[in-house]
């Protein structure tokens, strides 16, 4: 390693590169060899010989690249976007290298944050402050220079969407996240930085997001409750809220708990919203 390289990752896998100066190669198969990662640079070393990529030359990680059927047989693979072309990773340890990969490409990038800039569906008057990010295994860490540290776990986010916004009088790309606090206090964070870095941590938030997607039917009686408690009725007062019967709304409670839509606090039943839950009640609420 270089004088101020670190290593962070070394692991076995297949690679193999399936697009080269524009044109997707076809007739290709996987490479097997040593992956090791660093804080500067991608090292791919197999029979054929050692390849580096330096990360500041990635444009862009993810999506998939199934050119033949080879490469469509292997679930998890990373594609590395590079002025040269696309190239595949399949590490053995994927979960935790990809971790490192993200920390890699975001941990020593600078952003501004806003936090919250939403609270329970009510704006907040919070200033951008300048902020550092840790890619942990679950979760997204936060430091603001003003001192709040913000957790977004990757499990609890409801919704992620980019655009952009005026910040101090420039339009920068922005990432809109929604999370929970410890309390289950639906949270907006907004986070901005250069536009291949909000690239990354999209592509790392959108992944989290999916955890949460759900494909169930639920009934209108369903999304009135779960549309009820994401506005901050108490569980205790759904059947007087709603005008239902308290057992038809122990019934509920227990469906949604089994769909993973709502977490149970404690029995007799109090309940709060997921990012699952939260999801749907949003999406609920634009549906009216």
């Amino acid at each position: 390693m270089k004088p101020g390289e670190q290593k962070l990752g070394d692991t076995r896998g297949r690679f193999l590169q399936v697009v080269k100066n524009g044109r997707e190669m076809h007739d290709v198969d996987w490479t097997s060899g040593r992956i090791l990662l660093s804080n500067r640079r991608l090292i791919l070393a197999g029979t054929g010989g050692k390849r580096t990529i330096q990360l500041s030359k990635i444009q862009e990680f993810g999506g998939r690249y199934d050119v033949n059927q080879r490469i469509a047989t292997v679930s998890d693979y990373f594609s590395v976007h590079i002025p040269s072309g696309v190239v595949l990773l399949a590490p053995v340890d994927y979960d935790e290298f990809e971790t490192d990969f993200f920390g890699a490409l975001l941990n020593t990038e600078q952003f501004l944050a806003r936090h919250p800039a939403v609270a329970g569906g009510v704006v907040q008057n919070t200033e951008w402050e300048k902020s550092r990010l840790k890619v942990e295994t679950e979760a997204v860490s936060m430091a603001t220079v003003g001192g709040k540290f913000v957790e977004i776990r990757l499990d609890d986010i409801g919704d992620v969407k980019t655009g952009e916004r005026t910040i101090v009088d420039e339009h920068r790309s922005v990432i809109e996240v929604e999370h929970s606090d410890d309390e289950g206090t639906s949270l907006q964070t907004y986070i901005s930085g250069s536009d291949r870095a909000v690239s990354f941590l999209y592509t790392l938030l959108r992944e989290g997001e999916e955890l949460s997607e759900t494909s169930i039917e639920l009934s209108e009686t369903d999304k009135q409750v779960l549309t009820a408690l994401y506005s901050g009725v108490s569980p205790f007062d759904i059947p007087n809220f709603l005008g239902l019967d308290v057992d038809e709304v122990e019934e509920l409670f227990q469906r949604l708990i089994d769909h993973n839509v709502v977490e149970e606090i404690r029995v007799r039943h109090e309940v709060q919203l997921n990012a699952r839950g939260r999801s749907i009640a949003s999406d609920a609420i634009n549906e009216q």
